[in-house]
């Protein structure tokens, strides 16, 4: 049970796959201006990591280790096709699909996917794989939150697509800052994540 209690927090915690590992920084850029579009690729990071992992950890001892990486690819490619045709099946992820272009089908080359398969999956059961890719996905997926909360209260002053700031701010001269929205601003909000983080974990500093 510790074993697995520590598969689930580390990735979340002190091994975030962003501010520790900083991978998937592409993607925290180009999803986060609005909260919803960050949700839902958290969500299917989160599924196509985890079910990768599981996937790949079940046929690992039958898997030639001249084609591992090919058949990585096929899993990571069916679980990734399978999310984004959930997102199409219904009205309300629909657009929200759109918005995200080819993003979502980009989770396919996203290094933490591979990385939790060659790094965990290919060496261990398929339940703490499947927990170790779902934690990973979470840790991921909290950054991307994080990010896009300040980048869509500050720069469209809406959560989620609510308007909330009141009127009156605005009234009195209160604009939205257009540069939260823009990707370079993501970038300085994420470094500044990632020194607070390095900072609250002394671990994490180097010598």
């Amino acid at each position: 049970m510790g074993k697995l209690k520590e598969t689930i927090l580390t990735p979340i915690l002190k091994g975030n796959p962003i501010t520790v590992l900083v991978l998937g920084i592409c993607s925290s850029l180009a999803v986060t201006v609005e909260l919803k579009g960050a949700l839902v690729m958290a969500l299917s990071v989160t599924i196509v990591t985890g079910l990768s992992s599981f996937i790949c950890s079940i046929i690992r001892n039958t898997i030639p280790n001249r084609v591992r990486i090919i058949v990585q690819l096929v899993v990571v490619a069916l679980m990734v096709i399978l999310v984004d045709q959930f997102l199409k099946a219904f009205e309300a992820t629909y657009a929200i699909d759109k918005s995200l272009s080819v993003y979502i089908g980009l989770i396919i080359t996203n290094c933490i996917v591979m990385g939790r398969i060659e790094a965990y999956a290919l060496g261990n059961k398929p339940l703490p794989s499947l927990l170790d890719g779902l934690a990973n996905g979470v840790g991921y997926g909290s950054i991307l939150l994080i990010v896009a909360f300040f980048r869509e209260l500050l720069g469209s002053g809406t959560l989620f697509g609510f308007k909330v700031i009141p009127q009156a701010l605005y009234d009195a001269g209160y604009v939205n800052n257009g540069l939260v929205i823009l990707p370079p601003f993501a970038l300085i909000l994420l470094g500044c994540i990632i020194w607070v983080h390095r900072s609250l974990d002394k671990t994490l500093q180097e010598k």
